[in-house]
C-alpha cells in the first residue's frame, strides 16, 4: 500500500472518530459498569473519556504527518563487477496485539503498526469489549472507505482459551507479536510463541537525588512521576544520598508534598525513623515491585554507584531519573543504569512516544533487540536485501 493510502486510510479514522465521539463514550460507560469492582488503576486505563478521544484523534495526525517507514534504503554497495546489492526497510507482516484494558491501543497501537505497512491483529481484554468492537468497527469503514483491504486492521473475539491456542498454534500466520499487560501473560507469550516477541515490559522506575542537587526540583519531579499511578512511565522509587544537607527538613517537605495528592510513602527501617508519616517495609520484594498503586517507596543510599547498583538489581529496565547539578555526575548515571530511558533533571513521564516526537507507540520496549524504547512507526520494520544484476555468477 502505497504512504498516501495509509495516510488517507488514518486521516478517515481520525474523523469518524470525531463524528461517533457520544457512541465510543456510550460503549465505554457500558464496559466500564460491568466491571464495577476495578481499582482506580484499571478504571484509569479503561476509561475513555473525551480527553482521551482528543488524544487518539492527535495520534493518528502524528502518524499520517510521519514518513514512511517503508523502502528506506539502510545500505547500498556496487561491486566492481556492477553488482548492486541494497538493503531496504520492509514490513514484519502480521502483528498480533494482545492487550488488557486500554481500548485507546486499538487506535494507537493499530495506527503505528499500520502505517509501517504490517497487518494488525488486535485481541483486546474482555473488559474492554464493547469499546474495542466500536472503534475497530470505525477502522473497517475508514480501511473501506479509502479502497484498503479491510483484513489490514482485524480484531479477534477469542476466549482466553482460544487465545492461547493461537499463540502456541500461530494458526494465523503471525509474524510478530506484542503483548502488553500483566507479567502472566507476558511470560505467557515468551514461553510459547514460535515467532518473535517484543515485550513492552513493566514500569518499576527509580529517580535518585544526589547530595548536589535542587531538592526543589527533585520534589517536583517526584510528585509529577506519580500524577498517574496506571502508566508504565508513573515513578515507584525514589533513591536520596544520605549526605544531602538538612535531610530530615527536606525529607518532610517531600512526603507532605506526596500525602496531599494521596500517594501513600513507604520506606525501609532506616528512613521511616525520620518522619512518623512514612511507613515502614522491609520486605526487599517491594524492590521489584512495579506498583500500580497511589505508593512510593523510598530508600537512602551512600551515593551514586550505590543508586546504580539498586536500579541496575531490582528495576524494570524501563526509566530511570537523576536529580543532581553535577553534570559529570549525571553522564555517569546515565551511561552506567541499564534502562531504555534514562534522564537528567526531568520527569520520568516524558517516557512516551508522543513525547519523544515518534508519535503514537506500540509499546515501550525494555528489549535490547530488535530496538529500546517507544516503539513507534519508524521501527516497525525489519529488512530486506535487494541484489539487482544481469546474468552475474559468483566464481
Amino acid at each position: 500500500m502505497k504512504n498516501e493510502q495509509k495516510n488517507n486510510v488514518l486521516s478517515s479514522l481520525a474523523q469518524l472518530l470525531e463524528l461517533n465521539r457520544k457512541k465510543i463514550t456510550e460503549a465505554n460507560e457500558a464496559d466500564m459498569h460491568a466491571f464495577p469492582e476495578m481499582d482506580a488503576s484499571m478504571k484509569d486505563r479503561l476509561k475513555v473519556d473525551e480527553k482521551k478521544i482528543d488524544g487518539m484523534i492527535r495520534s493518528l495526525e502524528e502518524v499520517a504527518s510521519q514518513p514512511d517507514p517503508e523502502g528506506k534504503t539502510l545500505y547500498e554497495f556496487v561491486r566492481d563487477d556492477r553488482l548492486r546489492v541494497v538493503n531496504q526497510t520492509v514490513p514484519f507482516g502480521t502483528i498480533l496485539i494482545i492487550y488488557e484494558s486500554r481500548p485507546d491501543v486499538t487506535i494507537e497501537a493499530a495506527a503505528t503498526a499500520f502505517k509501517a505497512g504490517n497487518r494488525v491483529l488486535l485481541k483486546g481484554g474482555k473488559e474492554a469489549h464493547h469499546t474495542n468492537l466500536l472503534l475497530t468497527e470505525l477502522w473497517q469503514q475508514a480501511l473501506a472507505g479509502q479502497n484498503a483491504g479491510t483484513d489490514y486492521v482485524e480484531y479477534l473475539d477469542l476466549s482466553r482459551e482460544e487465545t492461547q491456542r493461537l499463540i502456541k498454534e500461530n494458526s494465523r500466520r503471525v509474524d510478530l507479536i506484542i503483548p502488553r499487560g500483566g507479567e502472566g501473560l507476558i511470560r505467557f507469550v515468551q514461553e510459547n510463541a514460535s515467532v518473535p516477541v517484543i515485550v513492552s515490559g513493566r514500569g518499576n522506575n527509580f529517580l535518585y537525588v544526589d547530595n548536589n542537587s535542587d531538592f526543589g526540583m527533585a520534589v517536583r519531579l517526584v510528585v509529577n512521576g506519580k500524577k498517574r499511578i496506571s502508566v508504565c512511565n508513573a515513578l515507584d522509587k525514589v533513591l536520596i544520598h544520605k549526605d544531602i544537607d538538612k535531610l530530615e527538613e527536606n525529607l518532610s517537605d517531600l512526603v507532605s508534598h506526596l500525602t496531599e495528592k494521596g500517594i501513600e510513602v513507604w520506606g525501609n527501617k532506616e528512613i521511616a525513623s525520620l518522619h512518623k508519616d512514612i511507613r515502614e517495609e522491609n520486605d526487599a520484594a517491594t524492590l521489584c515491585e512495579e506498583y500500580l498503586a497511589p505508593k512510593l517507596y523510598l530508600s537512602l543510599v551512600d551515593g551514586i554507584q550505590d543508586a546504580i547498583h539498586m536500579i541496575n538489581r531490582y528495576s524494570g529496565g524501563h526509566t530511570a531519573v537523576i536529580v543532581t547539578n553535577d553534570a559529570t555526575k549525571a553522564v555517569e548515571f546515565m551511561q552506567e543504569v541499564d534502562c531504555a530511558a534514562v534522564y537528567h533533571n526531568a520527569s520520568s513521564r516524558f517516557t512516551d512516544g508522543g513525547q519523544f516526537g515518534v508519535g503514537a507507540e506500540i509499546a515501550i520496549s525494555t528489549q535490547k533487540l530488535h530496538f529500546r524504547g517507544p516503539l513507534g512507526a519508524q521501527e516497525l520494520v525489519t529488512n530486506k536485501w535487494f541484489i539487482y544484476g544481469n546474468g552475474h555468477v559468483r566464481e
